[in-house]
């Protein structure tokens, strides 16, 4: 399937959730994390859910590297520019959310995406190869290209993997895992 077939249909399948589906498949998804071998590192890069997509609920997430006392980075979305700002999230950070919906930081300690060993990436859809589906602005490329390549970089999904995408571009970053509420994806 193109990106644009799985992009509409998988938004119908989040649609179809029920709220206490999607806190069930994020908590699923979260202890699904801890068997994988990341928690040494010390900056992880984190998504905060757009509740109104239904996406994965990413505060479990956020509660597991607080206890472990990691550097936790949120970013900020420039729609003119296409590109993202990353900020540490602090006691201090003042998070409100944009005309997208996506609850952003209004400001705070800048890190750069090269300073990034694991990123926690939001998707609509990913196949069986490491490719994966957004909602097609390509933010999250232009962000993962900016990392260093060793860089761990990991997408939640409540659904399974397709086999394939079939319109993958060059300019399209590939997942190291996805992890799902039954599953981990390795690639």
């Amino acid at each position: 399937m193109t990106k644009s077939e799985l992009r509409k249909k998988y938004k119908t399948l989040r649609e179809d959730l029920s709220i206490n589906q999607v806190e069930d498949l994020s908590l699923s998804i979260a202890n699904q994390l801890l068997k994988l071998p990341i928690w040494e590192s010390t900056f992880y890069h984190l998504f905060l859910t757009i509740e109104e997509q239904k996406e994965v609920n990413t505060d479990y997430i956020l509660n597991i590297l607080s206890g472990k006392d990691k550097n936790i980075v949120i970013s900020k979305s420039d729609f003119k520019t296409g590109l993202m700002s990353h900020f540490l999230l602090t006691d201090n950070t003042v998070i409100k959310k944009n005309n997208y919906n996506i609850p952003e930081p209004i400001d705070g300690i800048e890190i750069f995406p090269n300073k990034l060993e694991v990123v926690f990436v939001p998707l609509l859809a990913f196949d069986n190869h490491g490719n994966r589906v957004g909602y097609g602005k390509g933010f999250y490329d232009r962000f993962l290209s900016e990392c260093m390549p060793e860089t761990i970089k990991i997408g939640l999904s409540f659904f399974e993997a397709e086999n394939a995408i079939t319109d993958v571009f060059e300019s399209d970053v590939k997942l190291n895992y996805c992890v799902t509420p039954e599953k981990i994806y390795r690639f």
